[in-house]
């Protein structure tokens, strides 16, 4: 028993000692936290894993609507024209004023298919540390479902194609607007 407790309290004693030393180091301010520093490859592979696996848990039991739905599609392209191109660009785009400053780069959505369910989980709550906000604190799920629909078929646009869905969407006006909030007629400030 007497080694035993011995071993306990090694092993308390060694992660005391791991926890002060990383407490000293967040605080002495070496690490550069500065988007235009990049991680050390072993590090953005350790986050990396860590976002995908924990976008991933949360989101595989959640229930996927019929996202062919073409007005749910039209929707999500008004909303995605609105909201995301400035971070993941359209077809035809190669660049936005903000994307240049963003690390890591967010993914160019009109190249890469998503998960519908991880998809909704990362708009509905965001991404800690990154650029990406929490779309549930304005968006009811419904309009997250819409964006995640258009989601889909965002890879397979061609510009033209891109230009004339969101031409066809509804207008911002028409966009559900958070609980609560009310734009008065002349107010833009």
């Amino acid at each position: 028993m007497k080694r035993h407790t011995e071993h306990v309290i090694t092993v308390v004693a060694v992660l005391v000692v791991i926890g002060v030393g990383l407490g000293l180091f967040a605080w002495s301010g070496l690490y550069n936290i500065g988007a235009d520093d990049h991680h050390y490859r072993a590090t953005l592979e350790f986050v990396q894993t860590l976002r995908d696996r924990s976008i991933h848990v949360r989101s595989e039991h959640l229930k996927v609507p019929n996202l062919d739905d073409p007005q749910l599609i039209l929707k999500g392209a008004g909303q995605y024209a609105a909201m995301c191109t400035g971070c993941h660009l359209a077809p035809g785009m190669k660049t936005s004023e903000i994307r240049p400053g963003l690390y890591p780069q967010p993914p160019n959505l009109s190249q890469v298919h998503v998960d519908p369910q991880d998809a909704f989980w990362v708009i509905k709550h965001g991404i800690k540390m990154s650029a990406m906000p929490a779309w549930g604190f304005s968006h009811d799920d419904a309009t997250i479902w819409s964006m995640v629909a258009f989601l889909q078929k965002l890879p397979a646009m061609t510009p033209n194609q891109y230009q004339a869905i969101v031409a066809k969407a509804p207008p911002d006006e028409d966009m559900d607007m958070p609980k609560g909030m009310h734009m008065a007629v002349g107010d833009d400030k």
